[in-house]
């Protein structure tokens, strides 16, 4: 039997009330130990970028760059999908017409040249060989460069920027990239006259490609990126 002198016992800690603490120890919530606290909301740091934006965002569809190739004109299609151009190609006779016409363009100058050696010939007496004077030398290279200026500017500078020569523009051809539907410049229309070479060293096989090829083109052509469209007669 308890002493009546003896004092009793302190409350337990945190409030002293009467009720136990619950079966996760230390007045923790039922059924459970040590709880976790809760994971920290995300941060700006590293991490899933959100749709739609910065790395892996698909380019729009279209020709070159992302930029949508012109009205009329068809992109290139894609890897194993057919070639279905919106604007006829140019046909092989209308082809050939063209570059004729085209060869014309410099034969002001050529005529010059003719003119001047011409006038400005004669025959040595002592050995029977024909000699130019001077001036005939001088007015056959005004002439020849002339010639080259005409041609210059009519297949590279003219071509190049608007897609048109003299004798495409007759025949309602258009010169354009195979990826942009543009016009290519004069730098690349260049470089596409050198490429003809390849044309004419097998044989001129390669300016016969458009006889057959799907696209039209010739060897030239498919180095350099380009299709002749034909747009009608303006």
């Amino acid at each position: 039997m308890p002493d009546e002198n003896t004092p009793a016992p302190p409350p337990p800690p945190g409030g002293g009330g009467s009720e136990p603490p619950g079966p996760g120890g230390n007045g923790g919530p039922a059924g459970g130990g040590y709880q976790p606290p809760p994971p920290p909301p995300p941060s700006g740091g590293y991490g899933q970028p959100p749709a739609g934006a910065g790395y892996g965002t698909p380019p729009a569809p279209g020709g070159y760059g992302g930029q949508p190739a012109p009205a009329g004109y068809s992109a290139a299609p894609a890897y194993g999908e057919p070639f279905a151009p919106t604007v006829p190609l140019g046909n092989w006779i209308q082809r050939v017409a063209g570059y004729i016409i085209d060869d014309l363009v410099p034969l002001p100058g050529a005529v010059i040249a003719a003119i001047a050696l011409t006038a400005g010939s004669g025959v040595d007496p002592q050995t029977g060989t024909t000699t130019y004077s001077a001036a005939a030398w001088a007015f056959a290279g005004i002439g020849w460069l002339l010639a080259l200026v005409l041609g210059a500017w009519n297949r590279w500078f003219r071509a190049g920027r608007t897609g048109q020569s003299v004798g495409k523009q007759v025949l309602g051809l258009k010169l354009v990239s195979e990826r942009t539907g543009q016009p290519i410049g004069a730098g690349m229309a260049f470089v596409r006259d050198l490429a003809h070479i390849i044309d004419s060293i097998i044989c001129y096989i390669g300016w016969l490609f458009p006889l057959w090829d799907a696209k039209r083109q010739t060897i030239a052509d498919k180095l350099v990126g380009t299709l002749v469209y034909d747009v009608g007669k303006r």
